[in-house]
């Protein structure tokens, strides 16, 4: 395979609650992308140094790759790693992402998400909000059903809902270290540690909270997702249990759906594997997308609900609740793959 130059981008945006959000992009240069694909990264990940990775694999291979750090996420503004309501974060990356999609020159474009960990149930969350807009997803060890090994007893969660309102904020709940459960390679967990953009503090209470009834909730609806998707999954994984997109794969009902469990391999699939691991895993990922917009016909007439939806239905405005760029928070840089 051919590997293309691009450029990479940062820039600073607002959210409809007027929090700075930090968002990144990978560009081919010289060449329209082949389709988009939108970074959902994990609890306590950034983007543009943990997800780099992905975004330089992807952009070489012909895709633009667009990331945004969640609100208290990365080098976004927000209490650390706090999620007063999971619904904000589906809601910010919404926002950007369609704004993206609805620039004239990315209007004919396909439009895939990605997501690792936690960012695969913000992947599942937004194509549930807007379920004919994407045309497919790639779920890295998804949080999207809560393992009957670590689900909490109903009466703790009760105990923990009483004083979430009183005490949110707070780092109470007790966790394994995930960084050490999570990436196998020593050298590249070692990196992902020094990396202080990334949380590695006990999670706070609501935080903890609303991802459990996220995952909660998914798990009961996963009969509603209909996009095309392929979820991968180590099946050494002691994070996320691979159980879980097994769980996905059966009860989804789209028809497009795949699923590959690895063996031997940990929750860090693209970060924290050997490189022959990741090379393989990346060649899995690539070669899905590049099945999927192979024909550009079929793939531009799901795309053109940009401005009218699938059903033929009128025009209507893209959501713009995203403020405009700040201005001097954007810097070019241009590389060439290696």
């Amino acid at each position: 395979m051919t590997k293309l130059k691009f450029d990479y981008e940062e820039e600073y945006i607002r959210n409809s609650r007027g929090v700075e959000l930090f968002a990144c992009r990978w560009v081919p240069s010289s060449s329209s992308p082949r389709a988009l694909i939108f970074l959902c990264h994990g609890y306590g990940m950034e983007c543009s140094g943990f997800m780099s990775e992905c975004g330089i694999r992807l952009a070489s291979a012909g895709y633009a790759v667009f990331g945004m750090d969640y609100e208290g996420h990365g080098r976004s503004k927000g209490a650390r790693c706090y999620i007063k309501k999971f619904g904000d974060i589906v809601n910010d990356c919404y926002d950007y992402y369609t704004s993206i999609s609805a620039q004239e020159k990315y209007r004919g474009k396909g439009r895939f998400l990605y997501g690792e960990s936690m960012g695969g149930a913000v992947a599942l969350l937004l194509h549930k909000k807007d379920p004919s807009f994407w045309n497919g997803a790639l779920l890295v060890a998804p949080m999207c059903k809560i393992s009957e090994k670590v689900k909490p007893h109903p009466v703790v969660i009760n105990l923990l809902t009483r004083v979430e309102e009183i005490i949110p904020k707070w780092k109470i709940v007790p966790t394994k270290d995930v960084i050490d459960a999570a990436f196998k390679d020593p050298v590249k967990r070692e990196e992902i540690r020094n990396n202080k953009l990334i949380y590695q503090d006990k999670p706070r209470l609501k935080t903890a909270l609303e991802m459990l009834r996220t995952s909660m909730n998914l798990e009961d609806t996963l009969q509603e997702i209909t996009l095309p998707f392929f979820v991968l999954h180590g099946e050494a994984d002691t994070v996320t249990d691979p159980e879980i997109s097994k769980a996905l794969f059966e009860k989804a009902s789209t028809r497009d759906k795949t699923i590959k469990l690895y063996p031997g391999m940990w929750h860090g699939l693209t970060s924290g594997e050997p490189d022959a691991n990741v090379d393989l895993v990346f060649a899995d990922i690539i070669n899905w997308l590049d099945v999927r917009t192979g024909d550009a016909t079929s793939l531009t007439a799901n795309v053109e609900k940009v401005a009218c939806n699938v059903q033929g239905e009128p025009k209507r405005e893209q959501a713009n609740l995203l403020g405009g760029l700040n201005g001097g928070g954007r810097r070019l840089v241009h590389r060439s793959s290696m």
